[in-house]
């Protein structure tokens, strides 16, 4: 047995269970924090949902380059396409799309290692989906409010 760390990028199963078999959020919420207020955030997350209210699903990257790499251009295009009118195929998408099926193919399973994409079988075809109603991409500038008076500067 290897001491070694293990990777600590999402792991994803090839497909997901049927959409109507899981409840999903309406929300999406892909941010940019530091750790420490991503774990915070997730805290308060969880609170609420113990509580009854309903709480957006959460992919947090602490480092904004991580963030630009995965959802480039293309792959927000790509995002955007399967949230307006879900695809009968992968193959199909990417005739829709103009693009490559192996390009297609590549970034829809990078964005499902995120969980932002997910596939349901049909029979041979893998069918993406997103089982939000919105995606929204947040990234925070500023520094953290650690004196509590809660401030902002104003112009």
């Amino acid at each position: 047995m290897s001491n070694e760390p293990t990777d600590t990028e999402p792991a994803h199963d090839d497909f997901t269970p049927e959409p109507d078999e899981v409840e999903y959020p309406s929300t999406l919420r892909i941010t940019s924090l530091p750790a420490e207020q991503a774990q915070t955030a997730a805290i308060e997350r969880a609170e609420q949902w113990d509580e009854g209210k309903s709480v957006p699903h959460v992919v947090n990257f602490e480092d904004r380059t991580r963030l630009r790499r995965l959802l480039t251009e293309r792959r927000m295009e790509l995002l955007e396409a399967v949230m307006e009118q879900p695809p009968e195929s992968i193959r199909g998408l990417a005739s829709r799309l103009n693009r490559d099926v192996h390009d297609v193919h590549d970034d829809l399973h990078l964005l499902a290692e995120y969980d932002i994409i997910h596939f349901e079988a049909d029979g041979r075809a893998k069918k993406p989906f997103v089982p939000y109603d919105t995606v929204r991409i947040e990234v925070e500038f500023g520094l953290p409010r650690g004196d509590g008076s809660g401030s902002t500067a104003s112009a």
